[in-house]
């Protein structure tokens, strides 16, 4: 619970305003920088899928149009949608695989419906992400995103070679590693202010490279207009579903659940890189982050596009530049809407050989594996979350491949369902964490009124809780003043609230040490930022404080996770100092 050293580098934070000139060119060099991934995820899903050049054309104009405006949402913050903070909406390279198989076993309409009725869970996470914080643990989320990745690379493998018929056989290998090798020097050896253009750099030297094969199609760049809207090519919804809906369905919602995850790292992440002074991390910032992905992707089902969800590239940003102003965020939000309007940009991006597409994509898929590694090793792995982990993966990839009863599958509906990896993997690992948590010894819980007589109550429960797991007098009276500072510190925020009178306590053995949980539905200062904050000088100067400082000193760690209308403070106690 040590004090973080101030973030000097935040030049403007969120609710400042840099001068104009600052706010047009971190705006524009941001937009630059993503507007190449948001079109180029819609180009390789519609070619790698064989859609026709109109469903191509709409899909890139609808998804810079949503990108925008959930872009511009994000940082506005109507309500519960939007987080407040600089984070850029795009499309989601978590949905290749998923929309591939859509687009080839459905069509365009099929592949809406499944977007719309998806992105409905993404509300739900939002209202209940309190509730849910156990289900979605780290081991599922990290064994997913691995096979996410291991899903799409097989896809991209396939497009090194998708060149037109006729080209020289050299073309596609050299554009191919000419592009990964101008990245991979970038981002290994390039400064930091280049390290964020790499792979506009690897795409530009890739089409150059590739030209003298006729690779870089220059001439649907110049018959494209300059203005234009593509109305006309909107393939429309299905509202019909067949057996193709209901069994590509699971697969939408566990990538969308995913893709959830990701934003919430996202949300916690901002927060850190934004504000000069650090503070604990407010989830209701993450649950408006959430509810603007669902905007999103209603958005994307309802205009026939791919889904989009933020992209991490906003924190590098907010950490390169140091300007997180929410100024920028609209800006970059109101170009990515103008260029919509603009094919002859549009055109330059889609023009892009499909070789160098997925070379640059192969890049950002690696870091997703390795991301969701990171997530599962941060996470603690013991042997059963080993177990989980390397059975999952393996068994997603041996439905992908068709490794697994390819025969008895068929072509049905659990062919579908279970022939794509991340869908079969996630519902193992999914399975083995409910079998742990069903199997585990159950937390005992308290419900108390917050009023005079809560304290005996709590007392009395942790001090039999703790005897009962064999701890000594001094754990128990230890466990009881931790309990009795945290009480008095939730009471101090609740005070003037009068909708919050009800408080529950769970309590969990966690080898050594007992893990305690009070959740209150209340709105008030963060009891962890109260602890970070406190100095180290002896004088006492709020009575509240008295009871920081006994709570930072008995407890081994205390977490405070704030949500709408719901609060969790989640404290370890040893037995021992």
């Amino acid at each position: 619970m040590a004090t973080e050293a101030q973030n000097d580098n935040v030049r403007y934070e969120p609710d400042e305003e840099p001068p104009l000139p600052i706010t047009i060119g971190a705006g524009l060099q941001a937009a630059a920088l993503i507007v190449t991934p948001i079109v180029l995820t819609v180009v390789i899903v519609s070619r790698i899928a064989e859609q026709p050049d109109d469903f191509l054309t709409w899909g890139v104009f609808a998804a810079l149009i949503i990108s925008g405006i959930t872009t511009i949402l994000q940082v506005v913050r109507a309500g519960r949608i939007g987080s407040g903070y600089v984070l850029i909406m795009g499309t989601s390279a978590a949905f290749i695989a998923i929309c591939v198989a859509a687009l080839q076993n459905a069509g365009p309409a099929t592949m809406a419906s499944l977007i719309i009725v998806s992105s409905l869970v993404q509300f739900l996470l939002a209202a209940r992400l309190s509730l849910l914080r156990r289900i979605f643990t780290p081991t599922v989320a990290g064994t997913v995103i691995m096979l996410i990745a291991a899903t799409v690379i097989t896809i991209l493998f396939d497009s090194f070679r998708d060149v037109p018929e006729g080209t020289d056989s050299i073309a596609a290998p050299v554009t191919v590693i000419v592009t990964m090798i101008t990245v991979a020097a970038l981002l290994l050896r390039g400064p930091a202010s280049i390290r964020l253009w790499s792979p506009m750099i690897g795409i530009g030297i890739g089409c150059i490279v590739g030209l003298p094969w006729g690779l870089y199609d220059y001439q649907s760049v110049i018959d494209a207009d300059w203005i234009g809207l593509p109305f006309s090519s909107w393939p429309g919804i299905d509202v019909t579903p067949g057996t193709e809906f209901w069994a590509l369905l699971p697969a939408f919602i566990i990538v969308t659940i995913v893709g959830a995850i990701e934003t919430i790292g996202d949300g916690v992440a901002i927060q850190r890189v934004s504000r000069r002074k650090p503070s604990a991390t407010d989830y209701r910032v993450v649950q408006g982050a959430l509810n603007t992905d669902g905007v999103g992707n209603l958005l994307s089902g309802l205009l026939a596009t791919l889904p989009n969800t933020t992209y991490s590239t906003s924190i590098s940003l907010a950490e390169v530049t140091g300007v997180a102003a929410k100024r920028v965020g609209i800006a970059i939000g109101i170009v990515f809407i103008i260029v919509a309007f603009f094919p002859k940009i549009a055109a330059v991006i889609i023009a892009i050989p499909t070789p160098v597409a997925a070379a640059y994509i192969l890049v950002l898929i690696a870091l997703l594996f390795i991301q969701g590694m990171k997530i599962v090793v941060n996470d603690g792995i013991d042997h059963r979350k080993a177990f989980i982990v390397g059975v999952a993966f393996w068994i997603g990839i041996g439905f992908q491949n068709q490794w697994i009863f390819p025969d008895q599958l068929g072509d049905g509906f659990l062919g579908i369902l279970l022939g794509n990896g991340m869908t079969s993997g996630a519902i193992v690992a999914i399975l083995a964490m409910l079998f742990i948590e069903i199997t585990s010894p159950r937390r005992k819980r308290l419900r108390l009124a917050l009023n005079d007589e809560a304290l005996p109550q709590l007392t009395d429960f942790l001090k039999s809780f703790a005897s009962s797991s064999g701890w000594d007098e001094a754990g128990q009276n230890r466990i009881a003043l931790v309990g009795e500072e945290t009480l008095a510190s939730i009471q101090a925020e609740d005070a003037e609230d009068e909708r919050s009178k009800q408080l529950i306590v769970a309590a969990h053995l966690d080898g050594k040490q007992i893990e305690l949980e009070f959740v209150a539905a209340y709105e008030g200062e963060n009891i962890e930022d109260q602890l970070s904050y406190l100095g180290e000088t002896p004088d006492i100067t709020d009575d509240r404080e008295v009871s920081f400082r006994l709570l930072r000193h008995y407890a081994s760690s205390v977490r405070h996770q704030k949500y709408h209308g719901v609060d969790i403070v989640t404290v370890n106690v040893d037995p021992t100092n």
